[in-house]
This record gives C-alpha cells, structure tokens and sequence, in this order.
C-alpha cells in the first residue's frame, strides 16, 4: 500500500472501522473513503457496484458487518445470515469487478468448532459442529473466507482474511440486548453504580474462558496484515491469553468501581466453554498486542462515560 492509495474501509464508522481509521491515519496514509450505511446500504448490490464504480478504491477493507452477542444472535438469526451473507458477496465481488489491489476480510472466531482443540488453529476450521447460539453469523462469516479463497483461486485476486478473537474498545456498542459480554457488562454495572444497586445478575456461570483483544490492537494487525500477509489460509488475531467470564466481571467491577454483589444465573446459556486462539502465524511475522485488559477497559470505561447518554 502507497502511502497515497486510495482505500477504502468499509464500515468505518463502527468499532472496528473507525479504530481501523484512525490507525491508518496514525501511519500517514490519508487517501481514505468511508461512507455511512445513510449514504450507501451495503446489502444492495446495484448500489455497491455503482460506489465502486465512481470511487475506484485500490485497497478495501472490510470492517462492515452485522454483529452482536448471543441475545441478538438468537433474537435476529435470519438477519445475522442474510445481512452479512449479502454484504461480503457484495464488497467481495465488486473488488474484483473494479480492479481492488488487495482485500482483506475480517471475521470472527465464532467461526470454529464448539469443541475445537484449544488453542485454535487457522486448520480447525469445519472440523465440528459450531455454537449453536450465533452459528448464523458464523455461517456467513465462513462464507466470507471461502468467497475469498474462491476469488483468490479462480482470478488470482489478492482478497485474503482475518479472524480476531473477541474485541472492545472505544466506539464500541452498549446496547444491553445487542452488545457483547465486556460492553454490556460495563453498562449494566456502570447503571448498577450510579443506581446503589445491590446486586447485579450475570448470565451463566462465569466459568467459560475468553479472549480479549483491544480494537486498536486489531487495527494495526489490520494494517500490518495489508502490507506483508498474502495467504490462501485465514490468519488468527487474537491476544494469545484467556479469561473466565468471572474474571472478566471482576475485572469491569474494579473498572467502573461496583462494588455491590455478583448473582450468576445458571438457568442462561454459556455459550463456548474456551475460545483461545492461537495466533503464532501472525506473531511469527512481526506483529504483537500492546494494550493490557485492564488498561484497555479503563480506556473503553473512560469513553464510555463521555460519549454513551444513559
């Protein structure tokens, strides 16, 4: 990537895009094109093929997707497959109609096996069978990876993927129906604080294992990946340590400064009982998470208390 390409993320006003932004902007690339789902819905294929065809992006990435946590997975299981399906058939396809230089997919590690052998491996992939509660966002996402290879096969296209672990970070969203675990467990004990509420009830049983990896950590693998990754095989992004749910809980609790009691409700689903990814292709490469989890929450609280109106 010159440093005048013009490049385009898309979704980049989510989480991911705009940490994704703001990286690339830190790296002095500033050719950059982002429109808003106003402006341009993805999910129509006439509409992105005009885009492509007026801006002509030489890079894209794509930050753009539906996603939530297991709630909204459950709640929304045709919108999750058919949204996302729809939206990476679209991007993916016009990147190759217009000309893209490169591509690069991000995914997510619900796309392996419930029980796949930890830590992860790229090869676990459609080994078993996958969680049942957001294996519709899974499905699309695996689509998304063979779309890639499909492409890459068949016209020799420089599309290729990523799959981070689980992120949080700035930007991030905190609806409690629609979020993931340390976004929503930061507003749900942020509203138990400034409410003197005694307890708080947490889904599950605290005992499944978890990976957390900061957005800006992402962003720069993101970055990193566009410049020196090009590979037929997915590559996983993920801190390289996990956590119990419990750990995390107590983790925000010390963040936002609750300290009522934890009341686990074992009658909700867990969800995967450890999801490590094992991320030593990437590392083996050069690049390497900074930010710790308590720094990074202390960040995420940080915003979260100035941006997100109660």
């Amino acid at each position: 990537m010159d440093i005048n390409s013009k490049i385009y993320i898309a979704g980049h006003r989510g989480m991911v895009g705009s940490s994704i932004w703001r990286t690339l902007l830190s790296h002095g690339y500033t050719n950059l094109v982002g429109v808003t789902h106003d402006g341009l819905d993805l999910t129509n294929q006439k509409a992105v093929n005009d885009f492509f065809e007026k801006t002509k992006p030489e890079y894209v990435i794509m930050a753009a997707a539906k996603v939530g946590g297991i709630v909204a997975n459950s709640t929304y299981p045709a919108q999750f497959i058919y949204n996302n399906l729809q939206i990476q058939n679209n991007l993916i396809d016009a990147s190759h109609k217009y000309g893209v230089t490169k591509l690069l997919f991000l995914g997510s590690s619900c796309i392996y096996p419930k029980f796949a052998q930890q830590p992860i491996k790229e090869e676990c992939l459609l080994t078993g069978d996958l969680e049942p509660t957001n294996q519709w966002y899974a499905i699309a996402k695996i689509a998304g990876i063979k779309m890639c290879q499909a492409y890459r096969q068949q016209y020799k296209s420089d599309f290729i993927s990523a799959m981070p672990c689980n992120l949080y970070g700035i930007n991030d969203n905190f609806d409690l129906n629609n979020s993931h675990v340390l976004p929503a467990l930061i507003r749900k004990f942020h509203t138990a604080m400034i409410k003197n509420e005694p307890e708080v009830i947490c889904w599950g049983t605290g005992s499944p294992m978890r990976e957390f990896l900061y957005v800006d950590d992402l962003a720069e693998a993101c970055v990193f990946l566009m410049k020196n990754y090009s590979d037929d095989l997915h590559i996983n992004v993920g801190y390289g340590d996990d956590i119990t749910i419990k750990q995390a809980v107590e983790t925000v609790c010390e963040v936002v400064g609750y300290q009522g009691n934890v009341v686990w409700d074992d009658s909700k689903p867990d969800g995967t009982p450890r999801k490590v990814m094992d991320s030593s292709r990437i590392l083996k490469m050069g690049w390497k998470p900074n930010v710790k989890l308590l720094d990074g929450l202390e960040k995420t609280y940080y915003w979260f208390k100035n941006n997100v109106h109660l």
